[in-house]
């Protein structure tokens, strides 16, 4: 189930000249879901370290105006500016919030309480361990149709994705918090899906903890909201439903505890957070060895969570001081050569390929799509905060020749991500 549809999404170069991308605009869909007054409103103060917590995890930091056009940036990147991810959560016992489920409404910079928890209640009954948390537990939904209208049936690759970086950023303002985290992808979404009232246009792909587990269970959850609309319009894709539907259940999970050492400081850190772009150009300059290790073993380092698949990070290195040109994996150089034009072929022919210091490659042959799809977005985000944390340039980038980037690497695994990194 899970290759068939990464199968039928695959790009060529013959495919994507045979069926380019044409976008109505007519039809372009609102970037964010609002919540009508009638729920309760707690704006955010940036002064507030809680509120500056869950700001970090897809707040709005930047406006971009162009004549005709305007759209907002966000602490996460998204392919196309889309941000198909919509965060919820619940609190329980957090000083300053009321015990219930939140939504984060973006849009307006503050949260709306969607339901009052009652005393036995709690979406821990969802969870295989039903024991109440002390604290926060994110849920993470995509609303696809924004991402579909522009990318089609590829779509739900760049959802999870997205979903890996909202899981990246979570990462590290966990860290800024001083709290522990841990991702968890097992839970029943479906129940929670309809709970929240999505019918088909929204869907949960993931969760995490902040928080710590009581001696109590959760007994109930009488929740139950009515549908709310996150994108004005809306076409159905029978392809990206029954792609989650089929990745929803899984299988043969191994769980990793080890948590991840953070090099950073926590200032820097907090200015790379809000400074975070993705770099449109590349100027074809040398960074040091040191730089590209700092971020490399940041992007290697454990991702704590009860699903944790492989994913392989093989990287084109055409421009680190120090370091011989060619295609490296886990230190060791693979091919030597002068790759940095056939990296920018493989990247759909994007200057960006070519141009960078290094290109990177993230591929899996894990069976748990959901999981090791965003799994490999979370791995982007780090390269993204450990780039600007150095004052380098990053830029993700999902559209690729799928088999021509295999052929090139000597691997049949999926391949998940590119992403180029340079000044």
């Amino acid at each position: 189930m899970t290759n068939t549809y990464h199968e039928a999404t695959k790009h060529s170069y013959w495919s994507v000249r045979r069926n380019p991308n044409y976008h109505d605009w007519s039809k372009q869909p609102n970037p964010f879901k609002i919540y009508p007054t009638t729920y309760p409103f707690i704006p955010l103060d940036m002064e507030n370290p809680l509120h500056k917590f869950i700001y970090r995890i897809g707040g709005i930091n930047a406006k971009k105006v162009y004549p005709g056009l305007e759209y907002y940036l966000r602490t996460i990147p998204s392919a196309g500016a889309l941000y198909p991810v919509e965060i919820y959560f619940q609190a329980r016992d957090v000083e300053g919030l009321e015990d219930g489920i939140y939504h984060f409404s973006v849009a307006e910079n503050g949260l709306r309480l969607l339901h009052t928890l009652k005393e036995k209640e709690g979406i821990e009954i969802f969870f295989a361990r039903k024991r109440k948390i002390k604290g926060f537990i994110f849920l993470f939904s995509t609303i696809y149709y924004r991402s579909s209208w522009k990318y089609k049936n590829r779509a739900f690759r760049y959802c999870l994705l997205d979903a890996g970086h909202v899981l990246g950023a979570l990462e590290v303002s966990s860290y800024l918090f001083e709290r522990a985290y841990y991702i968890l992808y097992d839970f029943n979404k479906e129940a929670l899906n309809e709970a929240f009232g999505f019918e088909n246009k929204e869907f949960f792909v993931s969760s995490a903890v902040v928080g710590v587990p009581t001696q109590t269970e959760a007994k109930e959850f009488g929740m139950k909201l009515p549908f709310v609309d996150g994108t004005r319009t809306f076409e159905q894709n029978s392809l990206i439903e029954e792609a989650y539907k089929d990745t929803l259940h899984l299988k043969n999970c191994k769980a990793n505890f080890r948590f991840p050492k953070f090099p950073f400081e926590a200032t820097r850190l907090e200015e790379a957070i809000l400074k975070r772009r993705s770099i449109r150009d590349f100027s074809a300059k040398v960074i040091k060895k040191e730089q590209f290790n700092f971020i490399l073993s940041w992007m290697q380092s454990p991702i704590p969570s009860d699903c944790d698949e492989e994913v392989k990070v093989w990287y084109v290195v055409n421009r680190v001081e120090g370091m011989e040109q060619g295609l490296y994996r886990d230190g060791e150089l693979i091919k030597m050569g002068d790759f940095h034009k056939k990296a920018g072929y493989l990247c759909l022919e994007q200057a960006l390929g070519s141009q960078s210091s290094v290109t990177f490659f993230l591929t899996s042959n894990g069976k748990n799509y959901q999981p090791l799809y965003q799994k490999a977005g979370h791995i982007g985000h780090r390269c993204y905060i450990a780039s600007e944390y150095l004052g380098i340039g990053c830029s993700g980038i999902g559209a690729y020749y799928d088999d021509e980037v295999n052929e090139f690497l000597g691997s049949n695994d999926m391949v998940l991500y590119a992403l180029a990194i340079g000044l």
